[in-house]
């Protein structure tokens, strides 16, 4: 192993926004644990917001976990796999990964393409889990972690573990504060003082959806009891927004990620199904109540803060990307929600 203060290790964790979230715990706690290592990272550049603000340089106050990230954009070479333009991108970032000689490359995504990637920087110890999300990409590391843990952040740690033998405390992750994005959110937010709801009505796919409609009911509920909410719609997800909207009460948020992140740390709640912004949410320790369906909460619900999880006893397992809101999380209410959020709010009894 080299020196404390020259030892290089490399993460690889591409995507998606709630994945990275998972696997920034470990990777904080190893940073705190050695903080005169250098750690960067290979990640899909759209999720640049979640370690460094614009206009970062290197490691700071305004990327506060790794040294340096590189950008892989392996849905677009998917798209254009046998293209010279592909070929030679790849090419490119093989050639970035070997100039620094890493100490070891972990592995926090398990898939096929990271660990081919790991592979690609030349690193002679390379860590993932035995049993990875594709079982293929075991063959492509040199050391495999059994993890025993439920939840993916615990598994994340007991495969981070293994880089030096640590007993990791754990932690919340070190994410960057953008000052832009904090004098817009400041702005935004202006001197009042009612708790602050954040609807996030979107998921990766339809099976994941709770029907806006019944978000709407909440909000307008939340609105009435004299909350602030407001209604975060992602690319393309304006549709599912209109309901609630139509409401009256609540206010669109159609932001950047890092303005997401800057107006996530001033939340008093965010209600949400099993997507990036509540897993955004519980990195800065913000009440959550999750609405779940064919994703398992027990292994990617909520964690390390304050929440709630609904979900029907007739939900299983499944991660079809099925168009239709899954079967059972169509049996939750909006009078479920609202208990939740009642009680993470505390409010008191509304009289009629």
């Amino acid at each position: 192993m080299q020196t404390q203060t020259r030892y290089r290790l490399l993460v690889v964790r591409l995507g998606a926004m709630g994945d990275i979230l998972h696997a920034l715990p470990a990777v904080t706690a190893l940073r705190l644990a050695h903080p005169h290592w250098v750690i960067d990272w290979v990640v899909d550049p759209r999720w640049r917001p979640l370690f460094a603000a614009p206009g970062a340089e290197g490691f700071g106050p305004q990327q506060p976990l790794v040294d340096h990230l590189y950008f892989a954009q392996t849905k677009k070479w998917n798209k254009r796999a046998l293209s010279r333009a592909t070929a030679k991108e790849i090419w490119a970032l093989r050639h970035e990964l070997r100039l620094p000689s890493y100490g070891t490359v972990l592995d926090l995504q398990g898939a096929i393409r990271s660990s081919v990637i790991a592979r690609l920087s030349g690193c002679p110890r390379r860590i993932g889990s035995n049993t990875p999300w594709e079982r293929p990409a075991r063959h492509f590391y040199t050391d495999r972690v059994i993890t025993t843990a439920e939840h993916v952040i615990e598994q994340n740690y007991e495969i981070a573990t293994a880089v030096a033998a640590d007993e990791l405390e754990h932690t919340l992750p070190l994410l960057p504060v953008d000052p832009v994005s904090e004098q817009w959110c400041t702005e935004l937010l202006g001197d009042d003082a009612a708790p602050v709801v954040l609807i996030n009505p979107g998921a990766g796919w339809g099976g994941k959806r709770w029907p806006a409609e019944r978000y709407a009911q909440v909000s307008k509920e939340l609105t009435r009891r004299g909350c602030r909410v407001f209604v975060n719609a992602g690319p393309g997800e304006a549709e599912l927004a209109a309901p609630i909207l139509a409401e009256g009460g609540a206010q669109l948020l159609e932001i950047t990620l890092d303005q997401l992140i800057a107006f996530t740390r001033r939340t008093a709640l965010m209600i949400a199904g099993d997507t990036g912004p509540l897993h955004l949410a519980c990195a800065f320790n913000r009440p959550v109540v999750g609405i779940y369906g064919p994703t398992d909460p027990s292994r990617n619900g909520p964690y390390g803060t304050a929440f709630r999880v609904l979900r029907s006893p007739e939900s299983r397992r499944n991660h079809r990307r099925t168009a239709e809101p899954e079967a059972g999380l169509l049996t939750i209410t909006p009078e479920a929600v609202l208990a939740a959020a009642d009680e993470l709010l505390d409010f008191p009894e509304v009289t009629q």
